[in-house]
């Protein structure tokens, strides 16, 4: 018995022993990111648990007010008025990319092919700040696009990177000002392909069964803060002391219920923004108002989605269009699609093609494996 004793005293030392071996080989050899997620989820969940998050980073609503206290320079406060709005999409976009808001106009947002070929109402407009270059020429440009297309809303923040969160905070003000019967928001990037047939679908569906504490995209877990300071996103400890973030959705795009924006417009009032990575920020004030973020495979945060048919019938968002907007819009909702996917043999076609687009470990999709069986 002492025998048996002992021998499995014995084996329990060699786990163990075996097991801080692989720890101290993951940290050595694994990816520097990868490293840093791990310590950052541990650290989330074994020491502060965000507990303290929400005390540091509230201020006085007056404080706050400096956030928000812009001088609008484009605005359209009628653009909701007596309608009802099923989606209302912001598109964050710099003064200068007037080709991007016009490939848009033509493609996934316009209102008019909405309403007449989805038979819904969704309102797109355009959230931007001062041209930082050539301000006053710029300017004038601004301007005449604005008078043809009516869609732009402006205030007088300098248009940067840093400025982001003082972007998103406007979009939210404007909604609760302007489009707060809206019954969804979602907010993108002039870079984004938005698949608005399949996501005016999944919309209306969710409307119909009242979804409420709804925010829906691809959802970072547990992610740490960037502490190089040679990235662009690198956040100092001064700004933000903890491991790791709340969980928020990929910038790109994302979708929330009206009850939702409205809660995010209350945090803004008394959180400090000076946090200028906007989607964390997001991150920080759905925590505040006790809502979590939903994954869904088909919105593709920062990548670009494979260009096939299989894709194109469930696809939500792909990232990284510049060039070929038309020409995807033009793939993506062409009526074929709907015939070769659909029916058992369409499935299963389509099921074995997205396991070969997502699942190959050395390809960099939008979607993740899990995607394919979606």
């Amino acid at each position: 018995m002492f025998w048996k004793f002992r021998r499995l005293h014995k084996c329990q030392c060699v786990r163990l022993i075996l097991t801080c071996l692989v720890l101290s080989l993951i940290m050595v050899c694994w990816d520097k990111s990868v490293f840093n997620h791990l310590k950052s989820y541990s650290c989330r969940f074994l020491v502060d648990r965000f507990r303290d998050v929400n005390k540091s980073l509230t201020i006085t609503r007056e404080q706050a007010r400096s956030f928000s206290n812009f001088r609008s320079l484009l605005d359209h406060p009628d653009k909701c008025a007596g309608k009802d709005v099923l989606l209302l999409v912001f598109v964050k976009t710099s003064p200068g990319n007037s080709a991007r808001r016009d490939a848009i106009r033509s493609t996934w947002g316009s209102e008019t092919y909405i309403r007449r070929t989805l038979g819904v109402t969704v309102k797109v407009v355009f959230a931007l700040g001062a041209p930082a270059v050539d301000a006053a020429a710029v300017q004038r440009q601004l301007v005449q696009e604005n008078s043809r297309h009516a869609d732009l809303i402006q205030q007088d923040f300098m248009d940067s990177f840093h400025n982001l969160t003082l972007k998103l905070i406007m979009q939210f003000h404007w909604m609760h000002r302007c489009c707060a019967h809206a019954r969804f928001l979602m907010i993108t990037d002039d870079d984004v392909f938005i698949h608005m047939p399949n996501l005016a679908g999944y919309l209306r569906d969710k409307s119909t069964v009242g979804a409420t504490d709804f925010w829906v995209g691809r959802v970072h877990w547990g992610a740490p803060p960037i502490r190089s300071k040679n990235s662009k996103y690198y956040v100092s400890f001064e700004m933000y002391q903890w491991w790791s973030y709340p969980d928020y959705t990929a910038g790109g795009g994302y979708v929330m219920s009206g009850d939702v924006a409205g809660k995010i417009y209350q945090a803004t009032l008394t959180l400090n923004a000076s946090l200028y990575i906007d989607d964390v920020f997001m991150g920080i004030c759905a925590m505040a108002v006790g809502v979590s973020p939903q994954a869904h495979v088909y919105f593709s945060g920062e990548g670009k989605a494979p260009r096939h048919l299989c894709i194109y019938d469930r696809m939500m968002t792909s990232h990284g269009h510049t060039e070929d907007l038309h020409e995807l819009w033009k793939a993506a909702t062409h009526p074929q699609v709907k015939e070769k996917t659909s029916g058992i043999l369409g499935k299963l076609y389509c099921t074995a093609t997205k396991i070969y687009l997502l699942c190959n470990p050395l390809a960099f999709n939008g979607y993740p494996c899990t995607a394919a069986f979606y």
